[in-house]
Order: C-alpha cells, then structure tokens, then sequence
C-alpha cells in the first residue's frame, strides 16, 4: 500500500504539492490502473464535465459546491500535467510559471510602469492593451497575428460567436449601438423566412446560423453572456415542464394522451401563476 502523502501546511502551494504527489502514486506502476491508462486525449471529456459542474454549482450559489468542484478542476489539470511530466514535456511547475509570467506581462498598469500606463484607466482600454500584447506575442512568436484564431474552436458555439464578436470589438469592428444590432437581428430573421418559403430548404441551416450569430452578438451588447441568458431559459423550461407533467400525471393522465388545447392552457396558467 503507498504512503499517502501528507502536509502540515495549509498554505496553496503545500495543498498543490500534496495533490501533485498524489497523482504521481496514482500514475506509478503499483497505483491505480484507470489513472494509468488515462491520456490526454481520454482526459478532454472528464475536464468539460468537471467544468459544467462547477458551473451548476455557481448557478445555485451553492459556495460548498463551488469549493468541491473547483477542487475536482484543479484535480484534472493535475492529472493533465502529471501525463505530461511522464511524458518528458513540461511540469504542472512550468504551466504556472507560464501562465504568472503572461499575467505580468499583459498588465504593465499593474506590475509595470505605472506612469507609462497611466492612460489605462478602464477595462476596456485593458481589455484593448490585452489583445494588443498578445498579437504581438504571436508576431514574436511566429504565430498568426489573427484576433480571432487563437478562440478555440472546441467552445461551444454560441460562446465561440458570443468571444469572436467581442474580440473584433476591440479594434472598432462592430455595431456602434445594440439597436443596430437589432435591426441586423430582424433583418436575418427575414432572410431565414425566406430560406424557408422561397429558396432550398438547405439554405435555411445558413440563414439560422446567421441569426443566431446576430443574437449572440446583441447579448454581448447588452452586457449579457448568451450562453447563461439560454441557460437560465433552459433551467426555467425544464421546471415548467416538469409542472405540466406534474399537473396532468396528478389527473392521471399521460402527456401523450393530453390535447393541444388542454396542454396550452396548463402551461399558460404555469407560466402566470406558477400553478397549473
């Protein structure tokens, strides 16, 4: 049996240490077999699912929650970095030192001269010098200048629309004001009509496409995440259904077997009162 690592300090860095220890026992020859077997790839589902959760518990406000399913994240960016160690390419030490050293770097108002910096006054204008520092750490690089290539494509798209639409903001490409948006809002939920009454019908997945990329961007003019607006829609759908389903299994009757008209009436009451 391996010798479960201890730490009589309870500062960050020991807590870190003692979980990178761990996972290097669990990663050994006599430790687990599953932690074994793991790679980065077969470890890319569990980081969007511990990522989703901690989500969900923010979304309660559940603050015990959030402790336990930060934990869980930190745990697979552990485990990430221990398959890498093995593996002769960097430590979870070198990501940190990274991801310090860029901090500093992208906030010379912070950690730099101040005096130089002292026009930076809002979070746009950092948000601004951000993606300025970071275009020309990909020039240096030999990478793409492009603002919008280093958005990764695995994001889901509605968020991926939502950080596109942002980032080309901040160099002046974008509606001056959310009612233009609106308007281009409108005016693809027209072209989508039309897809669907005078063109192919494959012509119809575009134009939907195209107004659901004008709707992210309205939310990002009106200050609002798309994803957590559709969400928090989703969130209340699911309870009101569940209400109908409720209301008529209660009468002891099945959906299925409820007409429209009795269904639409139930969920009208729902969405007024709360109660069917």
């Amino acid at each position: 049996m391996a010798e479960i690592p201890q730490s009589a300090s309870t500062t960050a860095g020991a807590r870190l240490d003692q979980l990178v220890e761990i996972m290097r026992i669990l990663r050994s020859p006599d430790g687990c077999p599953w932690d074994r077997e793991q790679t980065l790839l077969s470890l890319r589902s569990f980081i969007l699912e511990e990522a989703y959760e901690l989500l969900e518990a923010i979304d309660r406000g559940d603050i015990a929650g959030v402790c336990e399913e930060l934990g869980d994240l930190v745990f697979e960016t552990v485990f990430l970095a221990q398959v890498c160690t093995e593996n002769r390419h960097f430590t979870i030490a070198d990501s940190l030192e990274a991801v310090a050293n860029k901090l500093i770097r992208r906030h010379p108002h912070v950690f730099g001269n101040r005096d130089k910096h002292r026009h930076i006054t809002t979070s746009e204008q950092v948000k601004r010098r951000w993606e300025e520092i970071k275009a020309a750490e990909r020039t240096a690089a030999g990478k793409s200048p492009s603002l919008l290539e280093s958005i990764p494509t695995a994001l889901p798209s509605l968020l991926r629309a939502y950080r596109m639409g942002k980032r080309a903001a901040t160099v002046g490409f974008d509606w001056p004001h959310f009612e233009d948006v609106l308007s281009k809002v409108d005016e693809e939920l027209n072209e989508l009509r039309t897809a669907l009454t005078d063109e192919p019908k494959d012509k119809a997945e575009e134009e939907l496409g195209d107004l659901l990329f004008a709707i992210a961007n309205l939310a990002r003019h009106l200050h609002i995440e798309p994803d957590m607006a559709l969400r928090q829609a989703n969130r209340k759908f699911s309870k009101r259904f569940a209400a109908l389903e409720t209301y008529f299994l209660d009468r002891h009757v099945l959906l299925k077997d409820v007409s429209t008209e009795d269904m639409e009436r139930a969920w009208a009451n729902i969405k007024q009162t709360g109660d069917p």
